[in-house]
């Protein structure tokens, strides 16, 4: 196991190929701007923002998965507004939970009968406080 966000499990085994590629995380503080007269705003921190993960998945019939299934499964998650841990390696990503706050899917190759053969899932993860 490479990893999983929730129950999608990140693997690559000789029937069944499910990874990312891609994977980016940011950060990024937060910051007030307190203006002066006659001079330069004058900064403060308030405290850290929300990281963001974005990664891309690829979804192909001939790697033992239902392209169809698979983001269908991705679909409940964001709808649902689902936060789940993020590990990869054995080891957790972040301090706590995330959420899926964007899914863009793309149906690359479909068959003459509507079947999804191959389709990518490009997803922005943000972390997800308690």
């Amino acid at each position: 196991m490479i990893g999983s966000f929730g129950d999608v499990v990140f693997v690559a085994t000789e029937d069944t190929i499910r990874t990312f590629t891609e994977f980016s995380r940011s950060a990024e503080g937060r910051w007030a701007k307190h203006d002066v007269i006659g001079r330069k705003p004058v900064s403060q921190f308030i405290g850290p923002g929300l990281d963001r993960i974005t990664f891309t998945m690829v979804f192909d019939v001939s790697y033992g998965l239902n392209p169809r299934e698979e983001l269908d499964k991705l679909v409940v998650l964001e709808r649902e507004g689902t936060a789940a841990a993020l590990t990869v390696g054995g080891k957790g990503v972040g301090v706590d939970l995330w959420s899926i706050s964007s899914f863009e899917q793309h149906w690359d190759r479909v068959d003459n009968r509507g079947n999804i053969l191959y389709a990518t899932a490009n997803l922005t993860l943000e972390e997800y406080m308690q």
